[in-house]
This record gives structure tokens, C-alpha cells and sequence, in this order.
């Protein structure tokens, strides 16, 4: 990364930050930094300071430095990093307790815990007297909820004196470890954050939502010093077992930020409401006085969040201190992570045009998080890429890292895809209701999608996809249309791939900015005979839009197969083995890797194995269903290993990966292998069908013309991207587009409404058991 021009002056900084949280759940640690690898990687912030920014919020964390106390603590780690952070010209913003509850010995509701924490604290500023931005308790109002409110982490209160309890140890514990810090750095700074929404209601509840836009506050109005007897929330915290005494002291003993951290998040907005058969069941909740809904605005109207400009309006205009976004994240498909960001860039550069105090917009999280839509409550190993992708032997830049990089550097950041709106600016819902869907159940594509320009944009730029007759095409304009990209879906009539003038005249008259060869001969068996047909759409087509590609700086991304191995090995395939295809149509695929990476190297070529998914009626798993629902018996190969690939997952990694800026060849499938008959009897078993019907046999019987490897697993050495295989096929199983043949009654397991997980059937709410349990029924935020 460099920059290629000067950055105007005035702007707000950019921050970055790295999801640290260690929260406990029971006697259990949840630890993101180890779970990452970047516990073990100090070359990490080689590449975060290669972004540009300027500060980084930076865990040294109690828990992790000194747990048995700061005459015993172990400084290695921190005394390598912080040192190559200043190295490197980065300002630290050092953590000391993120939604963490401190070392075994202690917790939120100790009182020992603030003097306690001070005292790391202070050794923490004599070992680095040169850093002066620190956040000595991360979030203490979310951390207090889930903690104190909600039972998930540590210590489990689910009842509002735990959760008074907590918040005032852990506001009290700001106060006296700044106090310590300044003690030894009088020029020590607080950086304070807390998530931050507003909550809406009817007319019927507005004194509950009321009441909560109060509480969103209660840490900072603390130490600010405002929760005196006129404060709105000072009878509650009296009632929940808070003293006049300890209350006072927060009077007393001021601590304002100097700088008030916003961390505004999708799901920070609620509604509260209480016409309930609107709304799923996992989403009921309730008070002493009324039961209601509580959902996340943003999945039930278009525009109805507050936006990243009023969060830091109101807390300017509330405490006229200097303000900043501390954590900008959202985890969901790459191009709208670039929206999001881009509205709080635009949020804080017209906020410090206008006046007011803007210090600062931190990119959150750098490394990405891990089973935040669990609440980090298990280990699921649910990944939220962010600015890096760690699911690569190292940190892979993704294109929030080029963002980001051109913000710091120059002020401003330009990509086609942020001439359309996010998925909450829009009037479409990506599902009904609340979450953004990742697997697609958009309506049947379009040959054209033009999606609703943001305001000032211009006509955004298409992507170009070939192959409009085909399940891959098809699939592209399905998700293209769920995820708000332009696009146009070609027929051969359209655009002849192996044709250069078909070529060009398509290019110069939709000017794309990315081609999708979804295009080419697919029949394996007849490829055999009709050799040069199946070389004139799978090499020469190819070959010809690489050539156009380059020539006009417009991205490529074409599709490879499994078929290019010999099946010699007994281990997966990875991108570096030799290619030695048994067959003319494999043949084909590996003439056209050679050609198109020949012409043109920044191309991505995906490599992917056999197809299944909910949008056609011919793939493998559609068709084995089908019989067996029917108590026919299914044939299916049991000596040839395969990786099936679903065709959502294999469409949104590539979308993504595209706009990644990757390139050269990638194996894309579902992480797992299995024969054919075996992939038959497990469809069956999710299902809900008899798997004995699987009639298991060799492949010589089946009489196919062209020869087959006996084994072509695929998987990758630059990264696994696709969920596992049993996750795939369970999620083809619940698509609310599968037919009845291939959701049969029965033995079918639903995906949890909120988080994906899998539910207990007999509860038949739509929500897994964490999400049941859940006091407020809203849907997760990260940390």
C-alpha cells in the first residue's frame, strides 16, 4: 500500500482497533486475540501500520498480563508490541479490561475490583510512561447488561440490581485507574467508549423506550458527574440497591473522557412493540407491566436507524467533549462493510465542517471477530472478517483494508459498489424483518439489476455476468440483486465469449467493472466426442475476455474444476498441485487456467467441484432427495471422493474475494469430502429420509463415457472461506425456496432466527436455547 496523493488537512483521524474481548462464561475464557493467532504474530502490526492510521486501540489486558497481580505480572508480550508500535509511529490506545471481568479471583460485582484494577493500572503507566491514551473498561453499560442483566457472561445476573451492581464497579474503576495512570502521566487521556443507539417504540410503549434511551447514557452521565436526585434514572438506581452515598461519590469524584468513544452498530437501534404477531417468536419479550417485541429497527424499515451522524451529534450536544467513533464494523457481506464505513466517514467529516469537536473514526475490528452472533457465549467458530482475513496462514487484506488505507492516506475512498446504498438504505429487506441473509432468498433474478443510487452518486457501474441460461449465472443475479450490485446477466446472443468482437462491443457498450464468466461447456461425458466445441467455450472464451479484461482495467473471475486432477492423491488437492486432468472436459478447464493467467495475471481463477444448492432441479442433492421422497431407491457412486460445493456460499465468496482485489487460482468449496453415496445418505439424514434407500456402488457400473478421477477433494492453502460441508447441506434443507420433495416433515432441523445455530424443535420458537434465554430478544451486536 502507498499513497499516491496528499491528504487534506482538517480531516478527522483514523483509528484502528483489534477485537481484544476476553470474557468469561462460567469458569470458561473466551479469548479473541488467541483465537485470531495475532497473540502469537507481532508482525501484525507491521501490516496495520502499513494502513496509515494513526492510533490503535490496543489490549493489554489485566486478565491476560497480570492475573495473580502487578508484582507477579508477565510484561513480555506488551513490552514487544507496544514498543513496535511506537517504532512504527502508531499511538497506542491502551485497553485494560475489555467486556472482561477481571482475573478467576474477582469480578464485576467485587468491590475490591476497582482499586484492584488501578493498581494494574498504575503499573501499566510507570512500564510505558510515553503512552497517553488509554480505556481503562471498554463498554461498561453493554459489558453491565450482559453480565449483570442477561446471565450470559460472568457473573450471570439476569436481574437490574446485578446489573446497577456492575456498573457501578465498573465505573468507579474508571475513575481510579485514571486517577492512578494520572498520578504517574499527568498527561494522560481517557478515551472512553460505550455502544450507542436510540430505541423506538408505539405511542403504547414510549415510556419503556423512554426509559431505555436514559439507561444508554448511565455510564458516561456517571462520570461526568450528572446522576444527581434530578437525573431520570436516579430512583431506579436506588431502587435497584444503589446507595445516596455511592452515588454521591461519582458527584464527588468526576471523570470526564476526553474524548467520548461512540460504537454505533446496525443492531444498536431497537423497536419496541407490542402488536407482537408482527414479529417472530424469538423477538417476544417484555416488562412488569406489558409484553412486546424487540427487534432492530434497521430489519423493519428502510432509513429508520439513527445513523452514525446523529449518535455523535447527540453526544456533542449532551456533553460538549470532544467525540469519536471507537468501533465502525459491521459483519456482513464485503460491499456493504464498505457502505457502512462510508456513511460514518461522511457522518464525521460533515460533523467537523459544521464545528463540532471530531477527533477521530476507528475501523473495527482489524483482525475480525469470532462468535459475536452468539454473544461469544460459545465457540462456533463463526468468523466476521474485518480490515484483515485471518482465515489465511496470514493476515489477507480485504477491500476494507484498501479503504481504509485511502482514507488515512488521502481523505477519500472510490469503488463502484458505493454508488448504491446499504441493505438499510434500501426498500427492499434482505430477509423479512431482521437480518441481513448471507445464503439468498431474493426473488428469481433479473437479466438486469440497476440498484437505488445514493444520494449525489452517479449511475454505478455493473458487473458484467456471461452464462444467463446456466445455474452459476442465475445464482450471480440472484445474489448480485440481494446484495445491491449492478449488474447484467448476458446470454450468448449478448456477448459470445469466444468471439473478441462479441467481446468488445459488450464491454464498450456496458462498461463494466468486473466480468463474471459464468459461461462454458458443462457436459462432461459428451466433451469426449464434441472436443472442439468444449475447447471453444471452456479455453478459447476465457482466454479471449482476459485479453479484453486487461486491456480495459476491468476485473475477471472465471471458473475451474476439480476435473483437472488425476485423482492420484488420497489427501485434498490443494491450488500448488500439478494439474493432470483424465478427461477432454478437464482438459479444457486446465488449458483455460494457463491462458487466462498467462493473459492476464490479476485474474481470479476458482477453482470448485460439483454443484448443489436450492435454485435448480438438476444438481445431485435435489435429485437424491426427490427419489427418495418418492420410497424409490438412489444410486450413487462409492469409490470417487468429491468436495461438493453450495452454490450460495460459492457466490458470496467469490463477490467478496472480487471485491477483495484477489487473484490468480483459489479452490472455493465447502470444507469436507465424501463420496457420493455417502453425500446421498447424509442429505437423506438431515432430511429426514430412510438412507438405507442409498444403493451404494462402483463407478465402472454407472457406464460414463469419460474417464473420472477416484478422488478430487479440493481444499485450499491460501485460505478455507466456505463454511463446512454439513452446515451447507443443512442450510440447503431450510431454505424457504426448497420444495417439498427436498424438505420433507419430519426429522428437519431449523436454523436459529437470530444466529444461524440449530434449534431445539420442541420449543418450535424459531430460536436456538441461547436466543430463547436472551432477556431482550434483540439480535447481537460486536464488542
Amino acid at each position: 500500500m502507498s499513497a499516491t496523493s496528499a491528504r487534506p488537512a482538517g480531516l478527522p483521524e483514523i483509528w484502528g482497533g483489534i477485537e481484544g474481548t476476553v470474557n468469561r462464561v462460567g469458569d470458561r475464557y473466551f479469548d479473541q486475540m488467541r483465537r485470531s493467532g495475532h497473540w502469537e504474530r507481532i508482525e501484525d502490526l507491521d501490516l496495520i501500520a502499513a494502513l496509515g492510521i494513526q492510533a490503535l486501540r490496543y489490549p493489554v489486558l489485566w486478565e491476560h498480563i497480570a492475573p495473580n497481580g502487578p508484582h507477579r505480572a508477565d510484561w513480555t508480550w506488551p513490552d514487544a508490541r507496544l514498543a513496535r508500535l511506537r517504532q512504527l509511529g502508531v499511538r497506542p490506545i491502551v485497553g485494560l479490561v475489555h467486556h472482561g471481568s477481571g482475573p478467576r479471583h474477582t469480578s464485576l460485582v467485587d468491590p475490591a475490583f476497582p482499586l484492584e484494577l488501578a493498581r494494574y493500572a498504575r503499573a501499566v503507566a510507570e512500564r510505558y510512561p510515553w503512552v497517553e491514551d488509554y480505556t481503562p473498561v471498554n463498554e461498561p453499560l453493554t459489558t453491565g447488561r450482559f453480565s449483570g442483566l442477561y446471565g450470559h457472561w460472568y457473573p450471570h445476573g439476569k436481574d437490574y440490581p446485578t446489573f446497577a451492581r456492575t456498573m457501578m464497579v465498573q465505573c468507579r474503576a474508571i475513575v481510579e485507574a485514571m486517577r492512578a495512570i494520572r498520578e504517574v502521566n499527568p498527561r494522560a487521556r481517557l478515551i472512553q467508549t460505550e455502544d450507542m443507539g436510540r430505541t423506538y417504540s408505539t405511542p403504547h410503549l414510549a415510556y419503556q423506550a423512554e426509559f431505555e434511551n436514559h439507561q444508554r447514557w448511565l455510564s458516561l452521565d456517571l462520570l461526568c458527574g450528572r446522576v444527581d436526585r434530578q437525573h431520570p434514572l436516579w430512583s431506579h438506581l436506588l431502587s435497584w440497591g444503589c446507595s445516596e452515598a455511592e452515588l454521591g461519590w461519582f458527584l464527588d469524584n468526576p471523570m470526564p473522557p476526553d474524548v467520548v468513544g461512540m460504537n454505533y452498530y446496525i443492531t444498536s437501534d431497537r423497536l419496541l412493540d407490542e402488536r407482537m404477531e408482527h414479529y417472530p417468536k424469538w423477538s417476544h419479550g417484555g416488562n412488569d407491566r406489558d409484553t412486546y417485541a424487540d427487534v432492530h429497527v434497521a430489519g423493519v424499515w428502510k432509513d429508520a436507524i439513527s445513523g452514525h451522524r446523529d449518535v455523535l451529534a447527540w453526544a456533542w450536544e449532551r456533553y460538549k467533549l470532544p467525540v469519536a467513533f471507537t468501533e465502525v464494523h459491521l459483519g456482513c457481506t464485503r460491499e456493504d462493510q464498505l457502505r457502512w464505513l462510508g456513511e460514518a466517514w461522511d457522518a464525521v467529516c460533515s460533523l467537523r465542517a459544521e464545528g463540532v469537536d471530531v477527533r477521530a473514526l476507528t475501523v473495527w475490528s482489524l483482525l475480525g471477530a469470532y462468535d459475536w452472533n452468539t454473544l461469544v457465549t460459545a465457540d462456533r467458530g463463526f468468523y466476521e472478517p474485518g480490515v484483515f482475513d485471518m482465515r489465511s496462514s496470514r493476515p489477507r487484506p480485504t477491500a476494507l483494508a484498501w479503504m481504509t488505507h485511502a482514507l488515512a492516506r488521502r481523505g477519500h475512498y472510490e469503488h463502484p459498489v458505493l454508488a448504491s446504498p446499504g441493505w438499510w438504505r434500501r426498500d427492499e429487506r434482505p430477509e423479512p424483518h431482521f437480518a441481513a441473509n448471507l445464503h439468498g432468498d431474493s426473488p428469481a433474478p433479473y437479466a438486469t439489476y440497476v440498484p437505488p443510487r445514493r444520494a449525489g452518486a452517479e449511475q454505478p457501474r455493473p458487473v458484467l455476468i456471461s452464462g444467463a441460461t446456466g445455474t452459476l449465472g442465475r445464482a450471480f443475479a440472484r445474489l448480485c440483486t440481494s446484495r445491491g450490485i449492478a449488474f447484467r446477466l448476458l446470454s450468448r446472443q449478448e456477448m459470445d465469449i469466444a468471439s473478441p468482437q462479441s467481446v468488445e462491443r459488450a464491454l464498450e457498450h456496458y462498461r463494466p467493472w468486473v466480468v463474471i464468466n459464468a459461461a462454458g461447456y458443462v457436459r462432461v461425458d459428451d466433451a469426449e466426442v464434441d472436443t472442439e466445441r468444449c475447447f471453444r467455450e471452456n479455453a478459447l472464451g476465457p482466454e479471449i475476455l482476459a485479453a479484453a479484461c486487461r486491456a480495459r482495467d476491468v476485473r475477471l473471475v472465471t471458473f475451474s474444476s476439480d476435473l483437472v486432477f488425476g485423482g492420484e492423491r488420497r489427501s485434498a488437492y490443494l491450488e500448488s498441485n500439478k494439474v493432470q486432468p483424465l478427461n477432454q472436459y478437464g482438459r479444457s478447464k486446465a488449458e483455460a487456467e494457463r491462458r487466462v493467467l498467462e493473459r492476464m495475471p490479476d485474474a481470479l481463477v476458482v477453482r470448485t467441484g460439483a454443484f448443489f444448492g436450492p435454485w435448480d432441479t438438476y444438481n445431485f442433492v435435489t435429485l437424491a432427495l426427490g427419489t427418495l421422497a418418492r420410497g424409490e431407491r438412489f444410486a450413487a457412486a462409492d469409490d470417487v471422493v468429491v468436495s461438493p460445493t453450495y452454490v450460495p456460499d460459492l457466490v458470496h465468496t467469490c463477490l467478496d474475494l472480487l471485491l477483495d482485489e484477489a487473484s490468480g487460482v483459489w479452490h472455493l468449496t465447502n470444507a469436507g469430502e465424501v463420496t457420493w453415496a455417502e453425500f446421498a445418505a447424509q442429505a437423506a439424514r438431515v432430511a429426514g429420509l430412510n438412507p438405507s434407500r442409498v444403493e451404494a456402488r462402483p463407478l465402472e457400473s454407472f457406464g460414463w463415457v469419460a474417464p473420472r478421477p477416484r478422488y478430487s477433494a479440493l481444499a485450499s492453502e491460501r485460505a478455507q472461506l466456505m463454511p463446512p460441508l454439513t452446515q451447507a447441506l443443512e442450510r440447503y434443507l431450510v431454505d424457504d425456496e426448497i420444495k417439498p420433495a427436498r424438505r420433507p416433515a419430519g426429522g428437519g432441523r431449523a436454523a436459529c432466527a437470530v444466529c444461524g445455530g440449530t434449534n431445539d424443535e420442541s420449543h418450535g420458537d424459531g430460536r436456538c436455547r441461547l436466543h430463547r434465554e436472551r432477556g431482550d430478544g434483540g439480535v447481537a451486536t460486536g464488542g
